[in-house]
């Protein structure tokens, strides 16, 4: 059972690294200085959306893996 478990879990992490290197480069950068005139408010769309739900998905799935694989 600890080896499906820890098979499961570097599937999770090779797919969390992946969705994380996919994600947009550099978005933070200009929104700490306030870039432009006002307070502009971003949203994720699209395929940027996906990617945000998915990494948050598969880091909630590798604590919990984690999580088991160290009670067993």
């Amino acid at each position: 059972m600890q080896n499906i478990l820890t098979i499961f879990q570097v599937i999770i992490s090779i797919g969390l690294i992946i969705t994380i290197l996919l994600q947009q480069r550099g978005a933070g950068g200009s929104g700490i200085f306030g870039a432009g005139g006002g307070g502009s408010y971003y949203t994720k769309r699209g395929f940027e959306k996906i990617l945000f739900i998915t990494s948050i998905v598969l880091a909630s799935l590798f604590v919990i893996t984690a999580f088991f694989n160290l009670l067993i």
